[in-house]
């Protein structure tokens, strides 16, 4: 069957991990009559937690796509998952969501991730409900949760339910936008509805006058009927609802216990009937352009990829959303990044690891297809000759950084296109081939991150990696000036090799004065790729090196300065002036002068006071009160430089500067001290000169290296 895009509901399930979205799912689905049974994630049996790993694991690790029909409307659901190493689902599936269903622990309250989720829900200006959950856990705490809620993200958060006696016995929900009281049976499912007690109107009925009077601030038609008769009809109500979601004006708190499937119903009745439509959401933002384009039918078909997958034994599978227009079965649409014509074979809809075909989807769905060839995530496909393309999804940055290498020297080009295939599958990974390092790295979210990359390389492709520390790019400069010469000779019959270079370095600072004692008669100043720079000035007087050998020279101290004599990093920020030197009329040549000029700079390296210079990070963190000493504590232990201490909300806000060598795997020490509830960005700041003590020991180590090779 093909929904009308004004009966499409699309709805992410989002918020912390533990929360439980999954089991949510589950009620949900169940509760639509869309599945007999509710699985649990125990028993490794839900619809959306359906991989291997994520059994495996006990949580999920990629954004399911499951669907209900409700009356009707199509209610597509996104099980996303809960830990911020995998934001990048979270991320892909508000993209194509029009509401956010936010799910909150009533142990916890509001957790790090459900603040970190909530940022990308404002970026979005995506419509969110809020749902207490597992109110009957002893430990449960309605209040609490709604406080900390309005606390955190403002008067917006407007309760339309509470509960009655939450905890183990919990089984009645006082609802107050329908101003009726739901108790339900042990097993949960459907309740039955009873007045709501006397005792408790008061409440309910202030309650109930705060969501009319969110409804009616967002529409003067409405306003002046609630200043005529002091309310709204159920119809009005519903209609100010709808505005006032739609314009995140107010974020609707419900209650549940999805492990007794108590409250899923009245969820699922109220997206069917409140939360809006695609077709009720803003057009969307078209990449490369101020144009805008509009979920509509009728318009030519234009598909956006929010997600790719491989699959063993069925290849690429593509997770989609009709953006506009009516996507059939057999349709060949373009790619409009690389201009690849691809055929839509088969479309389906999903349920979870389920898939059934169907003949068209219209504009607002999402939908799955398989054996696209060129198509990833972020790629808008639409036909021959529509030139649009819908603005991009953008992606965290990496928060950690392992070097891999595989089990064996003739695996390495397996293990590339392995890791290429998921870089382009999920764009929070990033995988990078450094020549400086000669390493190959990958850049992610976090240990959690790189371990699913890891499993997945292995289960697909099957070859598996280890991970090691990443070297560190670290620089070498000097700090005095030195003078050195260096005679290169070599005669081994025939035309030899003769070349003399006599050459003075000094530190290279911008508008520094020209050499003393020197006459310079030309200067370069050289950007390095690496970074920093090279000046170099030719000061040869009466013709001892002809000119023609200065870019040989040149060369040869390039090739010196990409492996310094330290440590064999790149060097920075250095003058070189070439004053004299000898030549052969037969002997001389590029070579040679290459040759003299590298041993010449590197004699002189040594001698000008040479340093280490390591890159700084500035390092933000934001954590509890909690836990704000055991984290200082431990930047200490990193060299780290504690240059401020902040509040930012409810959080203490710590900025350090941090070696990036003293970085390795911070994310997962950060998770462990902070019990998940702690959250940090880092950007690089700066080289600076290492401890005399570290300088030592790099130098050390690099000369066991060359003993070793």
């Amino acid at each position: 069957m093909s929904f009308d895009t004004k009966n499409i509901r699309n709805v992410a399930l989002l918020g912390h991990s533990g929360s439980g979205k999954t089991t949510l799912t589950e009620c949900m689905l169940y509760e639509a009559g869309d599945i007999s049974r509710r699985g649990s994630v125990e028993e490794g049996n839900t619809q959306s937690d359906y991989t291997a790993i994520e059994k495996d694991r006990g949580n999920s690790i990629f954004a399911s796509l499951t669907h209900a029909e409700w009356k009707d409307s199509k209610i597509n659901i996104i099980d996303t998952p809960g830990f911020d190493d995998f934001i990048g689902e979270v991320v892909s599936a508000l993209k194509v969501a029009d509401t956010g269903l936010m799910v909150l622990n009533a142990q916890n309250g509001v957790e790090v991730g459900t603040e970190l989720i909530m940022e990308y829900v404002d970026s979005f200006e995506t419509p969110c409900l809020l749902v207490v959950n597992q109110l009957d856990h002893e430990k449960a705490d309605y209040e609490a949760t709604l406080q900390q809620a309005q606390s955190r993200f403002g008067n917006k958060v407007i309760p339309v339910q509470y509960p009655l006696g939450a905890g183990t016995g919990f089984n009645t929900i006082v609802d107050t936008l329908r101003m009726t009281m739901y108790v339900f049976p042990e097993d949960g499912g459907k309740p039955e509805k009873q007045d709501i007690p006397a005792d408790e109107m008061e409440r309910a009925k202030a309650m109930h006058n705060a969501l009319v009077e969110a409804a009616a601030e967002n529409d003067e038609g409405l306003m002046e009927q609630y200043f005529e008769t002091g309310t709204l009809t159920e119809e009005e109500l519903a209609e100010g609802l709808r505005i006032a979601i739609a314009h995140q004006e107010i974020f609707p708190v419900f209650c549940s216990s999805a492990v007794r499937n108590m409250g899923s119903g009245r969820i699922m009745g109220f997206i069917n009937d409140v939360c809006p439509s695609p077709a009720d959401r803003p057009p969307a933002r078209l990449a490369n352009t101020e144009e805008k384009l509009a979920c509509d039918a009728s318009d030519d078909t234009t598909v956006f990829i929010y997600k790719t997958m491989t699959e063993p034994q069925v290849g690429n599978v593509t997770y989609f959303k009709v953006y506009s227009g009516v996507l059939h079965a057999g349709d060949e649409l373009v790619n409009q990044k690389n201009d690849t014509p691809e055929r839509f074979g088969q479309i389906f809809i999903a349920e979870g690891k389920n898939r059934d075909g169907v003949p068209k989807l219209k504009a607002g769905d999402i939908g799955v297809t398989v054996k696209l060839k060129n198509s990833h995530t972020n790629n808008t496909l639409s036909p021959k000759g529509v030139d649009r393309q819908i603005r991009p999804m953008h992606f965290p940055e990496s928060r950690i950084r392992l070097a891999v290498q595989p089990p064996g020297s003739n695996d390495m080009e397996k293990l590339m296109r392995g890791l290429h295939q998921i870089e382009e599958e999920d764009p929070t990974l990033i995988v990078e081939q450094s020549a400086g390092l000669k390493q190959t790295l990958l850049h992610g979210q976090g240990q959690l991150h790189l371990d699913l990359i890891n499993y997945r390389v292995e289960q697909l492709h099957g070859i598996s990696m280890e991970f090691i520390k990443p070297r560190i790019a670290y620089r070498e400069t000097i700090q005095k000036s030195a003078d050195s010469m260096y005679r290169h000779k070599k005669q081994s019959g025939g035309a030899g090799q003769f070349a003399e270079v006599h050459l003075r370095v000094e530190p290279f600072t911008e508008g520094m004065p020209d050499p003393e004692g020197l006459s310079v008669r030309n200067k370069e100043v050289e950007e390095l790729p690496w970074g920093g720079k090279l000046a170099f000035y030719w000061c040869i007087v009466g013709g001892s090196i002809d000119a023609k050998f200065s870019n040989a020279i040149k060369k040869g101290i390039l090739q010196r300065m990409e492996e310094g004599p330290l440590t064999g990093s790149n060097c920075q920020d250095i003058r070189v002036s070439i004053y004299d030197g000898k030549m052969h009329s037969v002997d001389s040549n590029d070579m040679a002068f290459m040759l003299a000029a590298k041993q010449a700079f590197r004699q002189a390296f040594r001698e000008a006071s040479p340093q280490i210079l390591e890159p700084i990070y500035k390092l933000e963190i934001l954590c509890s009160d909690e836990v704000t000493g055991e984290v200082m504590g431990d930047l200490q232990t990193r060299r780290a430089m504690i240059v401020g201490m902040d509040t930012d909300g409810h959080y203490q806000k710590i900025t350090a500067h941090v070696p990036l060598a003293k970085l390795h795997k911070y994310s997962s020490k950060l998770r462990s001290i902070s019990q998940g509830r702690a959250k940090f960005h880092q950007e690089f700041l700066e080289y600076q000169a290492v401890p005399g003590d570290v300088q030592k020991e790099l130098m050390d180590a690099h000369d066991r290296e060359l003993a070793e090779a």
